[in-house]
């Protein structure tokens, strides 16, 4: 990652942390990621890196589940990064660190489950980063992405304009095919709905009515995961 690129995106997060914008992502993103945890069977005593965890909501949550283990929060705001240290300062097992998943700094071969939510089509070189997050995993390791907007969903593709940092809009088997090209094996996906009950009318920005909304949490969001062999 270059430097400038690291700069933008740590001042629009920054940003995101001042807006309380940390906060409110468990609000928005736990109804889809629940059933992504569910789906993973985390044992108590495993290690986990929650990668861009923001205002650490979802660090928090991991921590409560492996009591015998380690959580790593990692972000590349930080504020957020701030924030999360303040809010799960009580969690023996749970600890936060500022970085870039172009070069996570952290031992290789080291969590057996690697999640991110919502951010890798952020990500400077996905390519990069899922090359990154192989490193770190250990042998039997997994590693879990889950995005709301990918080109395979209709009704996101507005968002890029919107968005001040630049984003990749990839299709479900591009993100398969970084996940293989990673090293990763048994990569597969599923389509995760949304269950959050829709408005009767949309006022926000993100789509022009209800209905598009509906039609969005509808499809669902788009996890793709894949292990490291032992």
């Amino acid at each position: 990652m270059t430097s400038s690129t690291d700069k933008n995106l740590r001042e629009e997060f920054n940003r995101w942390a001042a807006e309380g914008k940390g906060e409110s992502m468990e609000h928005d993103h736990w109804p889809i990621t629940k059933p992504v945890l569910e789906l993973m069977r985390i044992a108590p005593a495993e290690k986990i890196l929650d990668v861009g965890c923001g205002g650490g909501w979802l660090s928090r949550i991991l921590a409560g589940g492996v009591p015998q283990g380690q959580v790593v929060g990692m972000d590349i705001s930080d504020e957020m990064v701030q924030h999360a240290r303040n809010a799960g300062a009580k969690l023996s097992n749970l600890s936060f660190m500022v970085g870039s998943v172009d070069q996570i700094p952290w031992e290789a071969g080291f969590f057996d489950r690697i999640i991110t939510v919502e951010s890798s089509y952020y990500w400077p070189d996905p390519a990069r980063g899922l090359r990154e997050l192989y490193r770190v995993a250990a042998d039997g390791g997994s590693a879990w992405t889950l995005i709301n907007y990918y080109r395979d969903n209709p009704y996101c593709h507005q968002w890029g304009a919107e968005l001040k940092i630049p984003t990749h809009l990839l299709s479900t088997e591009e993100w398969k095919t970084l996940f293989r090209d990673a090293g990763f094996q048994a990569v597969a996906h599923q389509l995760i709905p949304d269950p959050t009950p829709n408005p009767e009318t949309y006022t926000g920005r993100w789509f022009r009515d209800a209905k598009e909304l509906a039609a969005f949490r509808a499809i669902g969001a788009l996890l793709v995961h894949g292990t490291k062999s032992s």
